[in-house]
């Protein structure tokens, strides 16, 4: 798969904190709808990759993280099982949803609330007006080695990640909507007939 995709929400409701608008995040988003650009930064700061998109996603474990530019791409999660289909390739890849978030920044943000279980969260320094949270997997298996989000009134505007690699993903969003009526079969994906289907 040409990105990697991940699922991130925030709701609007003033904190004092990075951590303390993280964990309100968990506490009372049940649905979140945002259009994202994501950029893909090498160990030197240059960019490698740029893409954008709309995710949208219904706590536990369902999202719908669609990518419009370049070229499209869908990943979607249906509660019990991640579909990522390349329409270029006419590709999918399937995974059971547990072995597909583990300590992944889409178990932090949608999965359960047990956070600290999984995440060592530290306090970030305030800056332009951004609260900011840093949280390191606890296992060692994950892709991540730390991901830091930046809150503005408790919302949810950037989200950065740092991998084995010495490469860093940073996402903006914007258009945030917290808890809007979303179709179920949103989060539902069948094969396109003649797709090579890989996976679970």
């Amino acid at each position: 798969m040409k990105y990697i995709a991940l699922l991130f929400f925030v709701p609007s409701i003033a904190f004092a904190s990075g951590v303390a608008s993280l964990k309100n995040f968990l506490s009372h988003s049940h649905t979140v709808k945002a259009q994202f650009t994501q950029t893909v930064l090498d160990r030197n700061g240059k960019q490698i990759q740029a893409a954008s998109g709309v995710m949208q996603f219904s706590r536990p474990g369902k999202f719908r993280w669609e990518y419009s530019k370049p070229y499209p791409q869908l990943i979607v999660g249906d509660g019990a099982k991640v579909w990522m289909y390349d329409a270029d390739l006419n590709q999918v890849t399937v995974r059971k949803l547990d072995q597909a978030l583990g300590n992944t920044p889409a178990a932090l943000l949608a999965g359960n609330n047990a956070i600290e279980q999984n995440f060592t969260l530290t306090e970030g320094a305030k800056s332009n007006g951004l609260e900011w949270v840093e949280a390191s997997p606890r296992g060692k298996e994950g892709s991540f080695e730390h991901i830091r989000l930046a809150f503005r009134s408790s919302t949810l505007e950037v989200m950065e990640l740092s991998d084995h690699f010495g490469q860093t993903t940073l996402i903006r969003f914007s258009g945030l909507e917290l808890n809007p009526r979303l179709a179920p079969q949103l989060f539902s994906f069948t094969p396109p007939q003649g797709a090579d289907v890989v996976g679970d």
